[in-house]
């Protein structure tokens, strides 16, 4: 289970690093292992960043996350526990949790970075809490 930490990948696109209120591209971008190269991320060409800025609002963030866990059961207690979790941006923030075999997949959609970056932190702190927990009390019995 501590590999999941280390594991877990994820990309999205936007933000300057240093806090700012612009968003750069607004485009799909898909989970990379750790230390894996990131996707590539440009505006397009001839684009500078303040219409690469404007073109942001039209299209929405999305990023995804793949979490693995050492068994499916895992994933399924995972998704359990951070499923409840409502946004409170639901109107332009969503997120989809789903599990596919010992992976939890998390997908989120926003109009705002702002918002995405706020969801993003607080679903990894969530995260961690059910990391650790489930390293704590050791894998689960099954019944």
């Amino acid at each position: 289970m501590r590999d999941a930490d280390a594991d877990a990948g994820g990309g999205a696109d936007g933000g300057d690093g240093r806090g700012g209120h612009s968003c750069r591209g607004g485009v799909d971008t898909a989970a990379a292992p750790a230390g894996g190269a990131p996707p590539a991320h440009a505006p397009g060409p001839g684009r500078d960043a303040a219409s690469a800025a404007r073109g942001s609002r039209m299209r929405p963030h999305i990023f995804t996350l793949s979490v693995p866990f050492p068994t499916p059961l895992e994933a399924e207690i995972a998704h359990g526990s951070l499923a409840p979790d409502a946004e409170p941006h639901q109107r332009v923030v969503g997120k989809d949790l789903t599990v596919s075999g010992r992976i939890l997949v998390v997908r989120w959609k926003a109009e705002d970075c702002r918002l995405l970056r706020i969801s993003l932190i607080n679903f990894l702190d969530h995260l961690s809490l059910v990391v650790r927990t489930l390293q704590h009390f050791g894998p689960p019995v099954s019944r």
